[in-house]
């Protein structure tokens, strides 16, 4: 089973939304089956096989989430940060302010799914395959 530990050494070698697919191909090879950000306060919730669940601590202090989600700003939000034009927290408080409440990263169906805090999907990305 995969420890935090190995989540944030995994996670230190993302600098920008081009090592996310790296990234999420080494945590599934870790054991990760999916996991939960939620926005708020950027605390992640990690799932593996047999109920094994990490809990992470908020690495940032909370922040408003918008009651009206829009899939525009979210896209805008998105489609900046993938080009490397924001940071990380940058891209947070954008996403809180289009409504997203969380997202999703499925290790299996490689997928990134947005929810509102209605737990309406906003957007569900594919994640492209890690570059060998």
């Amino acid at each position: 089973m995969f420890t935090e530990q190995q989540l944030k050494a995994a996670h230190s070698k993302v600098k920008s939304g081009a090592d996310f697919p790296a990234y999420v191909s080494e945590i599934k090879g870790l054991g990760l089956l999916r996991y939960e950000f939620w926005v708020d306060n950027g605390r992640t919730v990690y799932y593996g096989a047999n109920n094994h669940i990490i809990h992470g601590e908020p690495k940032y202090p909370d922040m408003g989430i918008a009651l009206q989600s829009s899939v525009s700003g979210l896209q805008y939000a998105i489609a900046i940060h993938q080009q490397g034009q924001t940071d990380f927290v940058t891209f947070c408080r954008q996403a809180a302010g289009a409504g997203v409440e969380k997202w999703v990263i499925d290790t299996a169906e490689l997928t990134c799914v947005y929810y509102d805090k209605s737990g309406n999907q906003m957007i569900a990305e594919p994640i492209p395959p890690a570059k060998k």
